[in-house]
């Protein structure tokens, strides 16, 4: 009777060491898992998005580059575009510091 009791408890005692590794690989799944909804997926479309936006530069388009620069642009080259800033000031960028294509408001009636 007692040895059945020592069979029971080493038996227990097996089964709660598998269970532990099996819920260690379940966080890490988890753990992965949230990582890449939260941070992958949304840098993988925001650089998406940023491809498109370089992608539709045309000339005439009003422009604000990364470091704030407003402007319009001039001329759109293969890697990089020139942007007019002031009357008789042009300064080639790359494209891709170019932040956001600014859209002309509308005024109000």
């Amino acid at each position: 009777m007692i040895d059945s009791f020592f069979v029971t408890l080493a038996d227990a005692a097996a089964q709660q060491q598998q269970s532990p590794s099996s819920f260690v690989i379940l966080q890490l799944v988890a753990l992965a898992a949230i990582f890449y909804f939260l941070l992958i997926r949304p840098q993988q479309k925001r650089q998406k998005e940023q491809a498109a936006l370089i992608a539709s530069v045309k000339t005439g388009d009003k422009v604000v580059t990364n470091s704030g620069i407003h402007g319009i642009v001039a001329n759109v080259k293969d890697t990089t575009v020139i942007v007019k800033v002031a009357d008789n000031v042009k300064i080639e960028f790359d494209k891709a510091a170019v932040a956001a294509i600014v859209k002309p408001t509308t005024p109000e009636a």
